[in-house]
């Protein structure tokens, strides 16, 4: 337990957070939304710091990043709780368990050990993921900072449900970030999310601005975000706010956690989402959850760049340069050519 970043006491022992777009007033004794950042006397403290429910090394591809040192390994961390309750979790487990106040267990490690761990993996960069790295800042922030001075990436996979707070004070160590960016739709975000759209949109500008390479997925849910309008809203929202080298990551929905009841997204959905990207400009767009290859195409002349098979590098033909050897075309990212 530590106490929390980001917030403001209030008379009558009330604190207000200011971590994320909920901006809970939090009563004495009560927690946030995400039920991991408790009231006690007036001080704001986050109950997850330090407690570890997940580490592993990933290919980074897995996060997925598919245009950020391709083919590294990332130590990947996660504490409980998010600050989303959807309807569509992959990791309800992990991410909505403190909402019943009953903490999985898990291992307890101090920033320093996580990073010496990440070291000793000879990880490229360490990811804060599987739930949301937004509501566990106060760790993230302090492993961050450690692994900036022992040269090791930091990398958000987020909702982006942030504040620009936050995004103000972790920007300076932050070196990329996938945002789930789960629909266009306000009323999508507010049903099935517990949140609202504008403040990801909102997020998503201010890293951009920031100077963090942003990839962004999107879950493609039958009859929930499916829509082929606001898929083309949301690509052009890409394009004209994130530009058109952005990855698109398009992911294919199996039925799960309280939309068991849902089919699979049929191929056919997916495939017309490519469509409405490719149309709209986006220049890299990959498929989750298909079963397909992944790979990198030189926008320029479609030569096949970095071939992948699920989420191993077969093939770098971009490893020296950074650029198509067919005809010169610059490809976007960081550490593209290795460097």
């Amino acid at each position: 337990m530590k106490e929390a970043l980001l917030y403001d006491k209030g008379s009558t022992n009330q604190a207000t957070c200011r971590l994320c777009a909920h901006f809970c007033v939090i009563n004495q004794g009560q927690r946030g939304r995400c039920g991991v950042r408790e009231n006690r006397d007036g001080v704001l403290y986050s109950l997850v710091y330090g407690h570890t429910i997940a580490c592993h090394v990933d290919p980074i591809e897995k996060k997925p990043l598919y245009h950020f040192h391709p083919g590294s390994r990332s130590f990947s961390v996660a504490t409980p709780g998010c600050n989303m309750h959807c309807h569509w979790c992959q990791n309800a487990g992990i991410s909505q368990v403190p909402c019943n106040f009953k903490f999985p267990t898990g291992e307890e490690m101090p920033p320093a050990q996580i990073v010496a761990a990440a070291s000793k993996s000879r990880s490229r960069s360490i990811a804060y993921t599987y739930t949301e790295p937004t509501i566990f800042f106060e760790y993230s922030f302090d492993i961050a900072r450690l692994a900036r001075e022992a040269g090791i990436a930091n990398v958000y996979v987020s909702n982006g449900y942030m504040s620009a707070d936050m995004v103000d004070m972790v920007h300076p160590y932050l070196d990329a970030a996938n945002i789930d960016l789960k629909s266009f739709r306000d009323p999508t975000y507010r049903k099935y999310a517990g949140a609202r759209l504008q403040p990801v949109l909102d997020s998503l500008k201010r890293l951009h601005d920031a100077g963090i390479w942003l990839e962004v997925t999107t879950l493609i849910v039958p009859g929930i975000n499916d829509d082929s309008q606001e898929l083309k809203e949301l690509a052009e929202f890409i394009i004209a706010e994130l530009g058109a080298d952005t990855p698109w990551h398009i992911s294919r929905f199996y039925p799960q956690y309280k939309l068991e009841h849902l089919p699979p997204t049929p191929t056919a959905t997916i495939n017309q989402a490519v469509e409405i990207g490719r149309s709209a400009g986006l220049k890299h767009i990959y498929i989750g959850n298909l079963g397909v290859d992944r790979d990198t195409l030189c926008p320029g002349c479609g030569a096949i760049l970095i071939q992948r098979r699920g989420y191993d590098i077969k093939r770098n033909r971009i490893a020296a340069q950074s650029s198509c050897p067919d005809c010169g075309h610059r490809i976007a990212g960081v550490g593209m050519g290795g460097e």
